[in-house]
């Protein structure tokens, strides 16, 4: 193979509406997310390979590799998972800033991971150290293939970024000896927490090879065929397995599970075009934003099977929402955004981005969230690492290649679905170079300047989402406003002749504003949130000394502020200050119930409620949170 060629762009899905852009295209040069990438690159990397040397999991692969003598170290079977994931983030950093001292880190640890492999291409430390006479004798829950699919997904990035093959190598060996395996006329099976089928895709994508693409689909089939023996309650549903995907309606299940299944079915409609498959993945897009999604983006409501739950079951306080769950469900809202051309998917990613995702990992990026509740009575604080870690190193690649995520294209010309701070620096589709800058002071702002700095003067659309939080937007082009303009799905659509040195100018009203949750949400029925832009607030007892925030109301016609705080959490923040009560349940004594004909109206005493962007809860300690505020009359 050449590795020159393996490095080049990402080929034009051929069912996409809109194509996703090399990485290096988009560069995040100032304000919030640049801060975010750049603590991710000099913090959170470096504290993950850290925590991979201290707990164990390297030494793993060194003892499999027989540089080293000694147990399998960890209690999870799916500990290599983690190497993978982190080799993918720094693939991801490397390829838009290229760091010697991170590419010779890297690539010591894929010397160690191809020193690890079987001689027939297997790879598993688990099951080398462990349980060697039993490979394959699990797809429920051996991870066995779940790993594999990370270690593909790794070997993809790491060879875009660096034009090497060594890790590619050992994942091709390794998937061709699942292929031998698994298949038509061979042994039957399906991964039971799916991911090796996205990453069979990407494999293919990377190196052409049909056979991956095929075995990625024999996976998808073989669900809904009883081929999962499920343990306890966990049954079907757990595995997404209780009926074929193309007649599965709804979303179940293990959260994880399902995203990274759907991200896997949605990647197969864009190489094939199978109509089933997409009207499988809409209608349980649809199932889950309207019923099974929390107001932070985070999924997953029972800890019970860290799974969805029923319709309007979104518990604040017992909620999973685990932050692996919302990095999922942005990798399947993306690919159903590249299908579509809907904002719907890239509202959704939004969403979930700034709040459910982003509180899974503390302001300083050395500590993180597995679940992420709406409601904390105090005590639940983030962990330097977990004995369960895929959320950090999900967190880390996620970050790394968050810039592919704000701009996709098409021949007709480029679309912006995120906002921030960034230069952008392209050849549509039709051949046209394209340059321009995006400056932005959001998600505290809503204004946002494009800057035209290299176009050949032909005529292209400049698609901008009108988020579905705002509700008025205005644009001028050199400063004159637009008056009309087409609104596609959600996208407002300039199209015109572009010349270098053209300005766009576009604002999006940012006010905060209340949210009320569906009446079926029983958990939180009579009670509200509060939103500015696309963060999601919460109350915290580290600003209300002395206040049990189970005690607070609010008034649904109080006025909401918005005051920009600079007090070192993250650098600064928006807050949201609102006239509230606190009642005063002092009569109740010890009494747990009381006759309803017995009660007097609780006297209210006045409080100001501040409010912080939910990401930045549990900066400050570990202290009582709520995002969900009774009101006043209730």
């Amino acid at each position: 193979m050449d590795p020159f060629m393996l490095a080049s762009t990402e080929a034009r899905l051929p069912h996409a509406r809109w194509h996703k852009v090399p990485l290096e295209s988009v560069r995040l040069t100032g304000g919030f997310w640049a801060n975010r990438q750049d603590t991710n690159r000099r913090v959170t990397l470096r504290h993950g390979y850290k925590m991979l040397e201290q707990v164990g999991t390297l030494d793993n692969f060194r003892v499999a590799a027989g540089l080293k003598q000694g147990p399998y170290r960890g209690q999870a079977v799916f500990l290599d998972s983690d190497v993978y994931k982190w080799l993918e983030a720094v693939a991801y950093e490397l390829q838009a800033n290229p760091d010697p001292a991170l590419r010779q880190q890297a690539d010591k640890v894929i010397d160690l991971v191809a020193a690890a492999q079987a001689s027939d291409g297997y790879l598993n430390t688990y099951y080398q150290l462990v349980e060697p006479d039993h490979r394959w004798n699990d797809l429920d829950f051996g991870h066995e293939l779940y790993c594999a699919g990370h270690l593909f997904e790794a070997a993809a990035a790491y060879t875009r970024a660096t034009r090497t093959t060594v890790l590619l190598d050992v994942a091709t060996r390794f998937a061709d000896l699942i292929d031998s395996i698994f298949g038509p006329g061979k042994r039957p099976g399906a991964p039971g927490h799916p991911e090796i089928e996205l990453a069979l895709v990407k494999l293919y994508r990377v190196t052409n090879n049909p056979a991956y693409l095929n075995l990625a689909k024999y996976f998808v089939d073989q669900r809904g065929k009883g081929v999962m023996r499920g343990w306890g309650w966990l049954k079907a549903e757990y595995h997404q397995d209780r009926v074929p995907v193309r007649e599965q309606d709804i979303i179940e299940g293990h959260a994880v599970r399902a995203m990274y299944l759907n991200a896997g079915v949605t990647d197969l409609f864009l190489e094939s075009g199978e109509e089933a498959l997409l009207n499988a993945m809409q209608l349980q897009w649809r199932d889950m934003s309207t019923g099974k999604v929390f107001v932070t983006g985070g999924v997953g409501s029972q800890y019970e099977g860290e799974a969805f739950g029923d319709p309007y079951e979104l518990p604040p306080d017992q909620c999973y929402c685990e932050t692996c769950a919302a990095i999922g469900s942005i990798f399947w809202n993306w690919r159903m955004l590249q299908v579509t051309g809907e904002s719907r998917f890239a509202d959704s990613i939004e969403r979930a981005l700034y709040n459910g995702v982003l509180s899974g990992i503390a302001l300083d990026g050395e500590s993180f969230f597995y679940m992420n509740p709406l409601l904390s009575r105090g005590g639940y604080g983030r962990h330097p690492w977990h004995v369960v870690a895929c959320c950090p190193p999900n967190l880390m690649r996620l970050f790394s290649s968050l810039p592919q995520y704000f701009v996709s294209h098409d021949d007709s010309g480029i679309q912006v679905h995120l906002y921030g701070t960034a230069s952008v620096s392209l050849v549509l589709g039709s051949g046209q170079p394209l340059s321009l800058s995006m400056e932005t002071d959001y998600p505290w702002d809503g204004h946002v300047t494009f800057k035209l700095e290299d176009t050949d003067g032909s005529t292209w659309q400049l698609r901008l989402r009108e988020p579905g939080w705002c509700r008025d937007v205005s644009v001028s082009v050199n400063g004159e406003a637009v008056q009309t303009m087409e609104n596609d799905a959600g996208y407002l659509v300039l199209e015109r002749a572009w010349r270098p040195g053209d300005v766009v100018e576009l604002d999006m009203r940012m006010e905060p504003h209340f949210v009320a949750p569906h009446p079926r949400i029983d958990a939180v029925r009579g009670s509200l949130a509060i939103q500015r832009g696309p963060l999601v607030y919460c109350v915290e007892g580290a600003d209300h000394p002395g206040v049990n925030l189970l005690d607070i109301r609010i008034d649904e016609n109080a006025p909401l502020h918005a005051v920009w705080r600079d007090d070192g959490l993250a650098g600064g923040v928006m807050v949201i200050q609102a006239p509230g009560t606190v009642a005063d349940v002092c009569d109740w004594g010890d009494a747990l119930y009381r006759r309803a004909d017995e009660l007097e109206a609780t006297p209210l005493e006045p409080v100001q409620l501040t409010a912080i962007p939910y990401f930045a809860w549990a900066n400050r300690g570990a202290n009582p949170m709520r995002v969900w505020i009774p009101r006043q009359d209730r």
